[in-house]
């Protein structure tokens, strides 16, 4: 993880208060940014979104499908974690949390907004920044690469159906055309782009080639990313200043979502008798979440000025502190998990 990367969670604050701070300074500026969008799709932010997405998936092989056999329990663990728990969880949270038990301490015209962008959030497993955290455990490097790879093609066509059926459950208005297109902008036409530069960049220069590229487009998806966040909070400033305390409220459900999906995939995985190497990574994966494009799936549905948009930024607020915890656990627990697990304890005796 780069020095950037590493502080990532100070720069995100630090452009929460320039945007809040810009927003109550320029509001015009951003009232014109607001209003460039077509059929609901925001233009600029669209721009920006591709430009965190993209150099991400680069990093994805979907040759690597093919080796998910060689890891079939970590691969089960992962996708019923991801797929099958996550979202449903976090609706559950959502409404415990934001629905009933602080529902007085939030503004009343938000609060199915706020349960809508914690379910966009859950929806979108994470992608590229699996990668760093699997580095940081020693996972095993093509376990990682073939459950990215996976979710990330089950997330073209679960994706919208999901969030729907989540939406709808939750008694919000489900705006499937917009919903439609968003998958389409932000999952299906990134895949397509980044899948046809990488195979023409390795075509000519190889692997050393798309290192260099994605040495250089890295910084550039991070920075998008910082700039997306000070347009979201140039929107979100007046909202934000008048109910400081809604951020905290929406963190804890998150909060919970993490720990709860990282446990119960570190320990589904430890029953199933799989490697610490893979066990690492299945949990991490179903802990994070592909805030990129649960921000520009807020955004499409539901405006810059929404509660679903603030919920997925918070989403992106306590992402890497949180990870770095859970990271931390995982590695402080290898020897517990490796005296119960046979095919561990077996692999450690080799």
């Amino acid at each position: 993880m780069s020095a950037f990367e590493r502080y990532l969670t100070l720069w995100v604050a630090l452009c929460i208060v320039a945007g809040v701070a810009l927003g109550h300074l320029f509001p015009t500026a951003f009232q014109i940014i607001g209003s460039a969008e077509i059929a609901k799709v925001n233009l600029p932010m669209a721009g920006l979104i591709w430009l965190m997405v993209i150099p991400m998936l680069l990093k994805i092989d979907f040759a690597a499908l093919r080796e998910v056999g060689q890891h079939w329990r970590g691969i089960g663990v992962t996708l019923f974690v991801n797929w099958a728990v996550k979202p449903f969880s976090m609706a559950l949270l959502g409404w415990l949390f934001i629905g009933w038990l602080f529902r007085p301490n939030l503004p009343a015209d938000q609060i199915d907004s706020y349960i809508a962008g914690l379910i966009i959030l859950a929806a979108a497993p994470c992608t590229a920044m699996v990668f760093v955290w699997s580095n940081l455990i020693k996972g095993e490097p093509h376990f990682t690469l073939s459950q990215v790879a996976l979710n990330d093609a089950i997330m073209v066509v679960a994706f919208a159906p999901i969030v729907g059926l989540l939406l709808g459950l939750s008694a919000i208005t489900v705006p499937w055309g917009t919903l439609t297109l968003s998958v389409a902008l932000y999952i299906l036409v990134p895949v397509i782009v980044a899948q046809v530069i990488r195979k023409s960049v390795l075509a000519s220069g190889g692997d050393a080639a798309l290192q260099r590229l994605l040495a250089f487009l890295s910084p550039v998806s991070l920075v998008a990313l910082l700039a997306t966040l000070v347009m979201l909070f140039g929107f979100q400033g007046e909202q934000i200043l008048a109910q400081p305390s809604v951020i905290a409220i929406l963190a804890i459900p998150i909060l919970i979502q993490v720990y709860f999906n990282a446990g119960l995939a570190y320990l589904l995985n430890r029953a199933a008798g799989e490697q610490h190497c893979v066990a690492g990574p299945s949990a991490l994966i179903g802990a994070s979440n592909f805030f990129e494009l649960a921000v520009a799936a807020a955004i499409s549905l539901f405006g810059f000025n929404s509660g679903a948009a603030l919920a997925t930024v918070v989403g992106v607020l306590i992402e890497v502190p949180v990870m770095l915890s859970v990271v931390w656990i995982v590695n402080r627990s290898r020897g517990w998990y490796e005296r119960g697990s046979p095919r561990s304890a077996a692999k450690v005796i080799s």
